[in-house]
């Protein structure tokens, strides 16, 4: 189960947050045996970052991925993720930073999740 938990200091308008929620589960099919149905997402808007020592429109993205530990596909999901922030919130490229976590173990439902149940 991949989760994509991004911080903005901009705000997110329901058709904007669809649209990501959208975008981003389709992205996520550049991962292998990954898809929407499997994507748990997070977004927190209006934070306060600053970047370079100011507040400008910026982007923390946090992507836990289990079960990827050669990080196959990670340069082509970095590409699509930072598109779709600067297309959709307008944030510049060089705004948006990514930072992935390697999962070893995830439970759900009372036990420990296996990559086999949703390939």
């Amino acid at each position: 189960m991949p989760f994509i938990f991004s911080k903005v200091n901009v705000p997110i308008s329901k058709e904007k947050e669809v649209e990501l929620k959208m975008r981003l589960g389709k992205a996520i099919e550049i991962l292998p045996g990954l898809t929407e149905k499997y994507l748990m997402l997070g977004f927190e808007q209006n934070c306060h970052i600053y970047l370079r020592g100011e507040n400008q429109p910026a982007a923390f993205i946090q992507i836990s991925i289990f079960g990827n530990e050669i990080h196959f596909g990670y340069d082509e999901l970095t590409a699509e993720i930072t598109k779709i922030f600067n297309d959709v919130l307008e944030i510049p490229n060089e705004n948006i930073y990514l930072k992935y976590e390697d999962i070893k173990d995830w439970e759900t439902n009372g036990r420990n999740f296996d990559r086999n149940d949703y390939q």
